[in-house]
């Protein structure tokens, strides 16, 4: 699944976007995959809607405005 990830300018903030999305879907490192340059994150399908949606909320409260991608 996609996701429109703003507000990343630096490898600094991948790795803070990432941690992020790990930790609030309870994936592996290895399954979340984020692009600084295409400002996006893909992470596993699998992953509820309720814990997509709380690590949404969560990346904007960083500073990262997050939404799935259409």
């Amino acid at each position: 699944m996609e996701l429109k990830v703003e507000g990343m300018s630096c490898g600094g903030c991948v790795s803070s976007v990432k941690r992020i999305l790990t930790k609030q879907l309870e994936v592996p490192e290895d399954e979340v995959e984020v692009e600084l340059a295409e400002g996006r994150a893909v992470v596993p399908d699998s992953v509820s809607d309720d814990k997509l949606a709380v690590a949404l909320e969560r990346l904007t409260a960083a500073g990262f405005p997050s939404t799935r991608a259409a």
